[in-house]
């Protein structure tokens, strides 16, 4: 006679068998399979020399003199005199303006515009610690 009451028991032993198998032979497989990607690289010209571009500094000093290289210049006349300046020289050329602290926020940010106005895009503000 049949027991109804009785319960199948399952026998995962086996399933556990082969899944380590199959993790096994992963794990010692996986570092042996090369992955390679054919990249071209951009080949260089070893005869053309790299132009560095001069930078102009600005320096502003705490009573609003403005001074490029050995040049000097005045708070109220700057813009005229940069543009006249930097007629010659090319508008790619980095600018740094170096301020005192005491300097108001408004003034650093005129030399900042009329620099940027007189056509050149790499203007940055130097700040010492």
């Amino acid at each position: 006679m049949y027991d109804w009451e009785e319960k199948p028991e399952l026998n995962v032993t086996p399933l556990v068998d082969v899944m380590l198998v199959l993790l096994t032979i992963l794990m010692v497989t996986t570092p042996v399979v090369l992955y390679e990607e054919n990249i071209t690289l951009p080949s260089g010209s070893i005869t053309k020399a790299i132009n560095k571009l001069p930078k102009i500094e600005i320096r502003i000093d705490a009573n609003r003199n403005i001074k490029i290289k050995k040049s000097k210049y005045t708070f109220s006349n700057f813009t005229d005199n940069f543009v006249l300046y930097s007629q010659n020289l090319d508008k790619k050329t980095p600018v740094y303006i170096r301020a005192d602290r005491k300097l108001l926020y408004n003034d650093v940010i005129y030399i900042l515009k009329s620099v940027k106005e007189a056509g050149f895009a790499k203007v940055s503000l130097i700040t010492d610690v």
